[in-house]
């Protein structure tokens, strides 16, 4: 046996010892989930807490430009009989009937869904032996530490600084052994992931820089034998070309008997539990919300501490009513009320919330879920003395543990940080010495139309969510829950009654059904259901026909029903579009409800050849409603009718159609 045999029996013989190493190390690493903790003696075991998280395979391939919340919502009504679910561990298991392996899976969710939980179980999964155990090593290789890389390196060198345990490994043993990366967070990404010119490389002992090294490894230039699981929220998934995507899933996050069954294990006390459920329920904004595990422990945290004490303060019903309390509780906050003494200095605890929502505000203005050491620079916080923030903030704002090229912040969900943004902005409405521009300091119902209207302008609903916290935190009822932070109210009905009426206007003006959806929860958040309640009454007719028939509505009155509908708690599986009126406006106004319903429930008495052609003609509408959509993102007529295949005339009149309602009210 020559010394290159010799050489290539002593590699194979240490490769077990290189794979246990790095076994060791990530299971150390994720064996623990921190549920927004910032202190590791504090976090769960994986394995106690972990629910199996609803992925689906597929998903929907158009882009969604609507707020995450709201996406949210419309998959809480979808019926679940429309998917296939799908085990984390067998992502890359080809379906039945699926002949070519799958190489590179993307997975969509919004944020906090639970795409890096299902990462850690995977890579949990894989070290204690239970699955996947033809992988000899995973690499996991998060966008937000891959940001920090400035030099230009190979691939070998970037596994090796990464991952020392296999830095022994020869640069053919990556073709040779069977090897998967996980790129999780591709919306944190910030390198410029360029598919089309970037240049090209196949050699995984050359260097280059790391979107080059990137965009090599997806298009398969670089090791074509590995597998890539890459995870992203969905406004940022389309960076991937679709050709390179070999399997698309969705992190759909928890179904409804899952969240029960949460709170169930994360509550000790099984009384306790069911009356926490029972709470929630009551609320269709809460029970939607916990659709995301993360609105699970915040509404956990909160509700345990309330209802498993003797606490005379108001049950959370609304968002901004959770997230103040969730707030209250984790800044350590407690007013003479509840114990007699501050826990913590107020003033300091005031300082921490005003430079914590300085940096919420300014980086949710950039689209930024995590920060690096210049973003804290920024907005004036000494990164020396984040220890002060994470001590006040025990599970707002934390410390990305266990990287090695430097230091990565983050909130613990991206609501929080909209809800810290929101509360920045009412404080600093209220202050003279924030360091704000004048502008911030006008009258409270002028900040609070401004923001109406900077929500409605939005393309992406990117401000929805904010917005709904503001107009909560301006209630006088949330705003003496924080007096400890508020040095003076600046609420009063006048101001609240003003800006219901103005937003009651905007729905008259009639935006898009998004929109007025939107704009409804901001009702909910001012306690005013007016226009909701006006619909009820045409809903609780018992007519054999429609209950609609003879009925013309306004389009606030549509814009209501719409939003009475989809959060009600009747099952959309089979819509009953009969219950409310046969006529083609109808099926227009009412399109959001028929695109989260799988289909249209005949009426018995109906004819079955209506209920066909109004199921084909709510189908044919979904379809143009999501060429209108193409249309407003730039591309003509001509480009989507060629691309959806539809007719270029039939596009044009119900373009014109769908505007017409808009201008219904006008």
């Amino acid at each position: 046996m020559n010394q290159t045999d010799l050489a290539d029996t002593l590699q194979t013989k240490l490769m077990p010892v290189y794979q246990q190493k790095l076994r060791s190390r990530l299971q150390d690493k994720y064996q623990r989930l921190s549920e927004g903790l910032s202190n590791h003696g504090d976090s769960t075991r994986l394995n106690e807490i972990y629910t199996e998280l609803y992925i689906t395979e597929g998903g929907s391939g158009e882009v969604n430009n609507e707020h995450e919340v709201r996406q949210i919502e419309t998959v809480s009504r979808r019926p679940e009989t429309q998917e296939t679910p799908i085990n984390c561990n067998d992502i890359f298991k080809p379906s039945p009937g699926q002949d070519k392996p799958i190489r590179t899976v993307l997975t969509k969710g919004v944020a906090g869904i639970g795409k890096t939980v299902s990462v850690q179980k995977f890579i949990l999964d894989w070290t204690e032996g239970n699955a996947n155990q033809d992988v000899h090593f995973i690499f996991p290789l998060p966008f937000r530490e891959l940001n920090l890389i400035q030099k230009h390196l190979s691939l070998v060198d970037l596994l090796n600084h990464l991952h020392t345990e296999t830095k022994e490994l020869k640069s053919a043993d990556y073709e040779d052994y069977k090897v998967m990366f996980i790129f999780d967070g591709l919306d944190e990404c910030r390198l410029r992931l360029d598919f089309q010119n970037s240049r090209s490389l196949s050699d995984v002992t050359e260097s280059a820089s790391v979107d080059v090294l990137l965009t090599n490894l997806i298009k398969g230039n670089l090791l074509p034998s590995a597998l890539l699981w890459i995870t992203s929220r969905p406004a940022a998934a389309n960076q991937i070309p679709p050709e390179c995507v070999h399997q698309l899933t969705e992190v759909r996050g928890f179904n409804d008997p899952q969240k029960e069954e949460y709170f169930r294990k994360r509550i000790n006390d099984p009384s306790l539990a069911e009356r926490i459920v029972t709470h929630i329920r009551s609320s269709r904004s809460l029970f939607i919300m916990c659709h995301i595990p993360v609105f699970c422990w915040i509404s956990a945290a909160v509700l345990e501490r309330m209802m498993g004490k003797a606490e005379s303060a108001e049950i959370p019903k609304t968002l901004t009513q959770m997230f103040t309390h969730f707030l209250i509780f984790q800044t350590k906050l407690k007013t003479q009320k509840y114990d007699g003494k501050y826990e913590i200095n107020p003033d300091q605890a005031r300082k921490t919330i005003l430079s914590l929502g300085k940096l919420a505000f300014e980086q949710l203005e950039k689209g930024n879920l995590i920060f690096y050491e210049e973003d804290l620079k920024e907005s004036g916080i000494d990164v020396r003395e984040v220890s002060v923030y994470s001590g006040v903030c025990t599970q707002i704002f934390r410390e990305e543990s266990g990287l090695k090229l430097g230091k990565v912040f983050s909130f613990v969900h991206l609501s929080i940080q909209e809800f810290l943004a929101a509360l920045f902005k009412l404080l600093s409405s209220s202050e003279q010495n924030t360091g704000l521009k004048n502008e911030f300091r006008s009258p409270m119902i002028s900040l609070l139309k401004r923001e109406v209207d900077k929500a409605l302008q939005s393309e992406n609903g990117h401000w929805d969510l904010f917005l709904r916290f503001l107009l909560g935190l301006s209630l006088k009822s949330n705003q003496t829950l924080l007096q400890g932070l508020l040095r003076k109210t600046v609420s009063s009905s006048d101001i609240n009654q003003e800006t219901a009426a103005y937003i009651k206007q905007k729905i008259r003006k009639n935006p898009s059904p998004e929109k007025s959806i939107n704009l409804f929860h901001c009702l909910n958040e001012l306690n005013d259901r007016s226009l909701e309640q006006e619909v009820q009454t045409y809903l609780s007719r018992r007519d054999d026909y429609s209950c609609l028939s003879g009925v013309s509505l306004s389009a606030a009155q549509w814009s209501a029903l719409v939003f009475v509908l989809l959060n009600s708690e009747e099952e959309l599986d089979e819509f009953k579009l009969w219950k409310y009126d046969r006529s083609e406006e109808c099926l227009l106004r009412l399109l959001p409800v028929i695109k989260a319903s799988r289909k249209i429930e005949r009426k018995p008495i109906m004819p079955r050849t209506y209920t066909r052609k109004t199921n084909r003609a709510s189908t044919a509408l979904v379809e143009l409603d999501r060429a209108v959509k193409e249309m407003q993102q730039g591309k003509t007529i001509s480009q989507v009718a060629r691309e959806m295949n539809i007719c270029r005339m039939t596009l044009k009149r119900f373009r014109e159609k769908k505007k017409g309602c808009h201008d219904f009210a006008k």
